[in-house]
Formats: C-alpha cells, structure tokens, sequence
C-alpha cells in the first residue's frame, strides 16, 4: 500500500506539500482575519502580467511575476488607505488588468512559450529539488516576519482605527503584509497553481478560525490542517487515479464543512 513513498517524485510532492503549508498556513491566517482573501486572488492572477513581461525581454519569469505582482499589492494598498478607495474594485481592476497585461506580451513573444501552462496551473508531482529550496527559502522569510512583527500584525488586524489614533505607522506594516502575501502566492504558484495556492491560503485559515479564537492558535491549526489536506491528498489521489489538486482542496472544503458543522452544533 505504501509503495508509492519509494519512488522520488512522491517523496518531494510530501516534502514540498508540507513546506507550502507552513507559508500559506501562516500568510493564510493574516488574509483570513484581516478579511482580504480576494487580494490572493488578484495577485495570483496578476502575477500573469510579469509573466508576460519577463517572456517578452527575456528574463527570469519568476522575478518578472513577483516584481508584478508586489507592485500590483502595493498599489492596492497604497491607494485604497490614500484615497480611500473601494478596495474590492481596486483588486477587481488589478485582477483584470495583470491578466491582460500577461495576455499582451504572451502575443508579442515570439515562438511557443512551452512551460507558461507550469508556472500558471503547476503540479506538485512535477516539483524538483530546486522547487523544494525555494518554498523553504519562502518558510523562513514568512517565519522571520512573523515572529519580528507578530505583535505589529495583532494591531492592525484587529484594531486599526485603535492604531490610527494613537498614531502607529499602520500603511508600512500594511504594505509589508501585502508585500509578503504577494511572495508567497507568487512562489507557490510555480509549484502548486493558482487555484490550488487560492484554495490552501483560505480554507485552512478559515477552518482554523472556528478552531481558535488567537492569532497564534489560528496559524497553528491553519498549518496543520493544510498540512493534512495536501499529504491525505497525495495519497487519495494516487489510489483513486484522480487530479492532485482538486483531491486536496475537496479534502480542505470538507474539513471545513466539518468543522463548521461542529461549530454549529456546540
């Protein structure tokens, strides 16, 4: 029954699935509760637009979708605490044009552009080694920035005006977690897909949150449980001969489901 765990591809399908939880459960939990899921949302999808760009003159495209993609981030934010601006038309605005923008300059790249599909939909059994380098490099710079601002992220997630009064920076720690939500989609994208990234950065944290009322309890039940979800989903998915992605999100929607049912009932 465990003879899949011999073959290597499978040993860093776990590996990798493991250390992406630990970024998007931690990134997962500030987006949750700071109710900006929808931003994961664009950035990944705008992250197309330095795609596009970087095919276009011939650079890294991973360089190209995170410099695209932290600027989409920071001009959402920035302009939406500036002007005050309805935030959600801003990420619908900036959804809609990363895509267009990547659009454009896929058109105007000459030649077939053979591996555009692997950095947009992934696959977490394709991942190798130097995948595996990444999302670790990805784990400690999330797990450096929450410890060194754990209690700057408490502030503004849970009492902004509070902050606004007595005059702490809120926009810096803002753009910062915005910077920071922008990496991780983008590098977990590469390795899992947009839809995946979309899914392990919300269901989990919002499972968690029925688990837990803190902040800390929250990221530690939001990694478990994507932890869970991606490794049973490694291993349903082989058995059952299905699509990896879309066994790990059911499992993760029906976590939640199980937990809200839960909730409900105590």
């Amino acid at each position: 029954m465990l003879e899949i765990l011999s073959y290597n591809f499978f040993q860093n399908a776990l590996l990798i699935g493991l250390l992406a939880s630990i970024a998007a459960g931690i990134v997962g939990s500030l987006i949750v509760l700071k109710k900006i899921s929808f931003i994961s949302g664009a950035v990944a999808h705008a992250s197309f637009g330095g795609l596009g760009i970087a095919y276009f003159f011939g650079f890294n495209p991973i360089l190209g979708a995170t410099i695209f993609s932290v600027l989409s981030a920071l001009g959402i934010g920035i302009v939406s605490k500036k002007s005050k601006s309805n935030e959600d038309a801003l990420i619908g605005a900036m959804w809609a044009v990363g895509m267009s923008v990547g659009l454009i300059f896929v058109f105007l790249t000459p030649g077939y552009i053979s591996d555009l599909f692997s950095y947009l939909f992934g696959n977490i059994l394709l991942t190798t080694t130097g995948d595996i380098w990444l999302v670790a490099t990805l784990d400690v710079i999330v797990l450096v920035s929450i410890v060194v601002f754990f209690r700057r992220f408490l502030a503004i997630i849970f009492d902004e005006e509070f902050c606004q009064v007595t005059n702490v920076k809120v926009l810096p720690i803002y753009l910062f977690l915005l910077s920071l939500i922008a990496l991780t989609v983008v590098v977990l994208i590469k390795v899992v897909g947009i839809i995946l990234v979309i899914a392990l950065l919300t269901l989990p944290a919002a499972t968690a949150q029925l688990l837990s009322k803190s902040l800390k309890g929250i990221i530690i039940w939001s990694v478990i449980i994507s932890g869970f979800s991606t490794v049973a989903g490694l291993f349903l998915s082989y058995y059952l001969n299905w699509p990896t992605g879309p066994v790990i999100i059911l499992l993760a929607a029906l976590v939640y489901l199980a937990a809200l049912i839960g909730h409900k009932l105590r």
